[in-house]
């Protein structure tokens, strides 16, 4: 299916505060149990932050990102002679479909020495695509581009209030983004139009004029993770304390709430191309399918 795309505006648009009923019952237990959550008004990026913006941002500030860092083995947290040789070296993770069906993780995913947002695909791959959603970043990167910006990572209660937009919850898997199609991790039937990340505009934008609320790439958010929500938090939520947090996942360490979904998610594995699904996300280190947008208190200056 060929798709025409657009460039979005990179105009920030108002999100009305209100009350929303946030989470969702009966698809995956963390997103649980739902509650009435107010938010107050805000400003959002109308799509994900794009490879040209944040290249704009590197060449203004001359900013290197955690991927092309030199690696801390001190994060490891193990004698560096029982570390791999790879993990060594400055690289981020790269979506690798495997020559054989699984529901593991691991083997779909590769840490690939030289991947960064200037190479996503590896140091042998295409350079990046200038409005394809960057990727491959880190929590920390994130953020000092946000401040660079004059925005911030928006909470996961805002992110899911400005991606449900008042419809009502579903868990069909949507025409209008950027999933799998096909049994995941095998086979990509790409009727959606791409095999991989999408340029941003590719989809109808959700009813607040928002593109890729849902798909494409995983959304950072400010909040900490852990499994289900407070009832008791509803009142512009910012998520649990670093000692309330704990991924099963990502034990060890501190994840980060993610929304969205991506072009991973499929019937038959992540269904969580909804406004209410979430995931945690280890904040050090990028991947090919984790992205963000910024979020703002007031009305940013156009640039």
């Amino acid at each position: 299916m060929e798709r025409a795309c657009i460039t979005p505006s990179d105009t920030a648009i108002r999100i009305e505060g209100g009350t929303f009923a946030m989470g969702q019952e009966g698809v995956y237990s963390e997103e649980g149990p739902v509650r009435q959550t107010t938010v107050d008004g805000f400003w959002l990026d109308a799509h994900e932050v794009t490879n040209q913006q944040f290249g704009e941002f590197v060449e203004a500030t001359g900013y290197v990102t955690v991927a092309e860092r030199p690696v801390d083995t001190a994060a490891f947290g193990v004698p560096i002679d029982q570390i791999p040789p790879d993990l060594l070296k400055p690289g981020s993770a790269v979506f690798t479909p495997p020559n054989r069906p699984s529901q593991n993780y691991a083997d779909w995913w590769e840490y690939r020495p030289g991947t960064n947002w200037k190479k996503p695909y590896g140091p042998a791959g295409q350079d990046y695509r200038s409005e394809e959603p960057v990727v491959h970043l880190a929590y920390e990167d994130m953020k000092a581009f946000a401040s660079w910006r004059g925005g911030r990572l928006p909470t996961e209660a805002e992110w899911e209030f400005a991606a449900g937009a008042g419809e009502p919850s579903s868990t069909d898997q949507p025409e209008e983004a950027n999933s799998w199609q096909g049994p995941f991790p095998m086979v990509n039937q790409e009727t959606d139009g791409f095999e991989g990340i999408s340029p941003v505009g590719c989809y109808k934008p959700n009813p607040h004029g928002l593109y890729d609320m849902i798909g494409n790439v995983w959304e950072m958010t400010s909040d900490l993770y852990r499994a289900g929500h407070n009832l008791k938090d509803r009142e512009n939520p910012r998520g649990p304390s670093e000692n309330a947090a704990y991924d099963p996942h990502n034990p060890g360490f501190i994840s980060r709430v993610i929304k969205g979904g991506s072009y991973l998610c499929a019937p038959n594995y992540c269904q969580r191309y909804r406004p209410a699904a979430r995931s945690g996300r280890d904040p050090g280190m990028g991947a090919s399918n984790v992205g963000f947008r910024l979020a703002y208190d007031e009305k940013p200056f156009a640039r």
